[in-house]
């Protein structure tokens, strides 16, 4: 049996799949720990249910040094800025601004710019 159609055995690879990775780590970071975080630090330390003295400089400074702490942090920085630079990208094509390769190299670079300074900032601590 003839097909019509041909199939091509050699299809080109795309990057895409690495953005929506990040695109969806970012997201569901944010959606998962981001209103934790502000739980506990805009309406229980306020509140005084939880105490002041958690947060001290001293303590906060060894949770960032340690590896768990730094990770969190970076995690916290990099993940939500590649899902917003994500879509701030696919937020222009949809507004008609067709930027093409150079508003893909600006969003995914700020992202990626961000989360080296986050890494750079981390482990100068």
């Amino acid at each position: 049996m003839k097909q019509d159609s041909k199939v091509n055995l050699s299809p080109k690879r795309s990057e895409e799949p690495i953005w929506w990775s990040l695109f969806g780590a970012g997201g569901t970071w944010f959606a998962m720990l981001t209103p934790i975080t502000i739980l506990v630090v805009g309406i229980l330390i306020p509140l005084e249910i939880i105490e002041l003295e958690a947060l001290h400089f001293e303590r906060v400074s060894a949770f960032a040094a340690s590896f768990i702490g730094g990770a969190f942090i970076i995690a916290s920085i990099a993940l939500p800025m590649w899902h917003a630079m994500h879509r701030v990208h696919h937020g222009m094509h949809d507004l008609k601004f067709h930027t093409g390769t150079t508003g893909k190299v600006f969003c995914y670079g700020f992202a990626a710019l961000m989360s080296v300074l986050a890494i750079v900032f981390i482990f100068m601590l």
